[in-house]
Formats: C-alpha cells, structure tokens, sequence
C-alpha cells in the first residue's frame, strides 16, 4: 500500500522521467548512449539548433542525467550514469512488447506527424 510517505519520492521519480519526456532531450540522451560528442556533434546527430541542443543539455546537466569534459578548446558530453543508457535499453525492451499500445492511448498525445513503429533491438524502425 502507497502511503503519504512515499509522495515525495514518487514526486521525484516523476521528475525525473520529465526530463525523459521531452523528445529534443530524449534525441539527446540517445545520440549521448551511442559516444560522448561535443554540442556540434550532437547538433549533426540530433537535428536540433544549435541553441536548442545547449539549452537542453543545461537541463540535462542540472538533473545530473549528462556530465560534461573539457577537451582543449571544446566541451565533451557524456551520460553521467551508464544507467541512463540502460534505462534507454530498457525503454527500448518494453518498447517492442507495448509500442502499439502506446502509440493508440488515447490518454497521451502521440507526437505530430507520427506513426506506430516498431523497435528493433539496435534501435531501428522495424521495416
């Protein structure tokens, strides 16, 4: 049984899987689970602006879910955590048993212009 007790740690966790919800971030964090990158890097990788990739590994940064190293002239990010990658993984796991269910709950919006598609284990559209 859930008591008042557990209301702040179920606050944080819910926190923290809004920092997992936002697309940009999630692109992010999966372009991150492949190789640390610099923010150009992540920008080629990600599709994002520029702007739009700083200002969300800021986010990242501060929820402690990317970690950052100077290399001469540029700044490196990474996962601070292997975990996150496997929290990736294993998002990626479910993914493949529920992906249709998702996609169809009429309670979350899917993202515009989307379409059910299946994952493969490397993170592929199933063709």
């Amino acid at each position: 049984m859930l008591t008042t007790t557990h209301a702040p740690s179920l606050a944080l966790k819910a926190k923290l899987f809004r920092g997992f919800a936002d697309p940009s971030r999630l692109s992010i964090l999966e372009a991150l689970r492949d190789d640390a990158r610099s923010v150009g890097e992540l920008v080629e990788v990600t599709g994002l602006s520029q702007s739009n990739v700083s200002n969300h590994l800021a986010c990242l940064l501060d929820c402690g879910l990317v970690a950052r190293e100077p290399r001469g002239r540029r700044v490196i990010y990474q996962l601070a955590d292997a975990r996150v990658g496997t929290l990736l993984g294993l998002a990626d796991d479910l993914l493949e048993e529920v992906a249709q269910g998702v996609y169809v709950c009429p309670r979350y919006e899917a993202p515009a212009g989307s379409a059910p598609v299946p994952i493969s284990r490397n993170r592929t559209a199933i063709p």
